[in-house]
């Protein structure tokens, strides 16, 4: 098990003086990284995430926004953070939509996210079809597409999420929050099980043994630098190479392939065990199956494992539609059909999920990634049966779809 980020989460419109809360925190992350490091495991990154942008930049002024947020990657990046989080578009700011695709083209570690759904659960047609034209655009700034690692559709995503691109805080003192790489334990638990009721048992144990450490030290960082520890998200993310693979601990549970009928119960149990666990929980603490952060996803992308199959697992455990590789020729109008069955999905079953979509340019489906990248595995990129919506449903309204009564 590795902690993935220590993410750190400010409301830039408290602080006239940035620099000096960038300070503050990067003292208190420097120690956060040596203390979780010594006592609990090892720090992959740290990142920062503000409130949603368009409640602290001039979104009305372009040129003014890109400034303040490449100064501010400038500034993140000098005091040890490696990526920065913007946070969301709001549908009550529709304007901050447009803003999106001019600071992924003037950044390289800055994420972001646009809101799709909003409060009484309801859906944002227009805010659906802003961000598919988004992944559009954005997967054409660079000749592989990877732009789209930065951007994320968010539907139902609560504040103090650690992972990107859905991190963004409240208007609140500063916090932090830890994410987790645990798909290491959820494999070696469930190979040497006999029974799943013994699987599920050693996947509990093995989390609570590490999240307690972990939370013991963050309790004690919390109150020296008087920053608030939000909670560990324990999505068992994996790391892209077999050892630590989410789709193979699924996979050792008695499929024949991811994707293959008994996926989705493999998932459900995966999930429902999450679920049992009594660490502070933040963020989404479901099943996360991102495509190409997982050697055995990748493996069966384009195979076994489709989108519709993606979108199915997440009724019962997941975070959404994560690294996704899709084929360059897709458009906007299919990516919003898409991205409204997530969004009706979240809302009618009262969960976070986002849809991280990665069109290749040039490519069609079946064909390789050919990423380079440390923290992917190539897979075959993903067909996609849509079409583009028309009458009701290709209209901007918001409508609302309430949760399933019981």
């Amino acid at each position: 098990m590795k902690i993935r980020t220590v993410t750190s989460f400010f409301d830039p419109a408290e602080y006239p003086d940035i620099h000096k809360i960038l300070g503050q925190l990067s003292v208190f992350t420097s120690e956060a990284v040596q203390r979780f490091s010594r006592d609990c495991a090892e720090v992959q990154s740290t990142r920062l995430a503000t409130t949603p942008f368009p409640t602290w930049l001039p979104v009305h002024d372009p040129e003014a926004a890109i400034a303040a947020v490449t100064a501010l990657e400038t500034a993140a990046s000098a005091a040890g953070f490696a990526y920065l989080g913007l946070g969301p578009a709001l549908p009550e700011v529709p304007q901050s939509y447009d803003l999106l695709l001019p600071l992924l083209k003037a950044t390289r570690n800055v994420f972001m996210g646009g809101i799709v759904t909003g409060e009484p659960a309801s859906i944002h047609l227009a805010a659906v079809k802003a961000c598919a034209q988004v992944i559009e655009a954005a997967a054409a700034v660079t000749a592989d597409g990877f732009t789209n690692l930065r951007f994320a559709a968010l539907a139902n995503v609560q504040p103090y999420t650690p992972f990107f691109p859905a991190a963004y805080a409240r208007k609140e003192r500063p916090a932090f929050a830890l994410a987790l790489e645990a798909a290491d334990v959820a494999l070696e638990a469930f190979r040497k099980a006999s029974s799943l009721s013994e699987a599920r048992q050693r996947l509990l144990d093995e989390l609570h043994r590490h999240t307690a450490s972990m939370e013991r030290v963050a309790l004690e960082l919390a109150d020296k630098f008087e920053i608030e520890f939000k909670g560990i998200d324990c999505s068992v993310a994996p790391f892209p190479e077999d050892w630590c693979s989410i789709g193979g601990a699924l996979e050792s549970l008695g499929l024949g392939g991811l994707g293959q009928h008994g996926s989705l119960a493999a998932a459900a149990f995966l999930a429902d065990t999450l679920d049992l666990g009594s660490w502070r929980k933040v963020g989404f603490n479901g099943l996360m199956l991102p495509v190409l952060e997982d050697s055995t996803l990748a493996r069966r992308s384009g195979n076994t494992l489709g989108v519709k199959d993606l979108l199915l697992f997440s009724a019962v455990c997941g975070t959404g539609l994560d690294t996704v590789p899709l084929p360059g020729s897709i458009s906007a109008a299919q990516i919003a059909a898409l991205l409204l069955d997530v969004a009706a999905l979240s809302v009618r079953l009262n969960k976070p999920l986002t849809a991280r979509l990665m069109p290749v340019p040039g490519k069609a489906a079946g064909e390789m990634t050919g990423f380079d990248f440390a923290f992917f595995s190539n897979g075959r990129l993903m067909d996609l049966e849509a079409g583009a919506l028309s009458g009701l449903l290709a209209q901007d309204e918001v409508i609302e779809i309430r949760p399933r009564r019981r």
